[in-house]
């Protein structure tokens, strides 16, 4: 606890952004009402922008696509092209980075998924 209080007192620097603390940068990566949404249904597998479109059929095309492009910038998602055939093929997958995430991300569907049990 004491290392995270002395890490309060100074900036925190990733690309180019400042942050107060530790749980700030957390939030700036990954916060929001999408990012997480997407590396959850990112977790167990690479998949293509139609399918997340699928898995979350209340986000907008524009939302979507700026999320993933965040993501990507900021190093947690990469975008995989293919093009040996038409149709183009876009995929989405986490980085070795973005799996860092994965307990992170775990842990926050577990407590909604108690919330939601709980009726809290």
């Amino acid at each position: 606890m004491e290392k995270l209080k002395e890490q309060k007192k100074e900036l925190i620097k990733f690309k180019g952004k400042e942050y107060p603390c530790c749980a700030s940068l957390t939030m700036g990566i990954i916060g929001g009402k999408w990012k997480t949404v997407i590396l959850f249904h990112l977790i167990e597998k690479p998949l293509r922008y139609n399918e997340l479109r699928k898995e979350m059929p209340t986000v907008t095309e524009r939302t979507l696509s700026l999320q993933l492009k965040t993501l990507e910038e900021d190093g947690i998602v990469k975008r995989k092209v293919y093009t040996s055939k038409p149709p183009l093929k876009v995929v989405y997958s986490l980085t070795d980075f973005g799996k860092t995430l994965i307990p992170v991300i775990q842990s926050i569907a577990n407590w909604g998924h108690t919330v939601y049990n709980n009726k809290a």
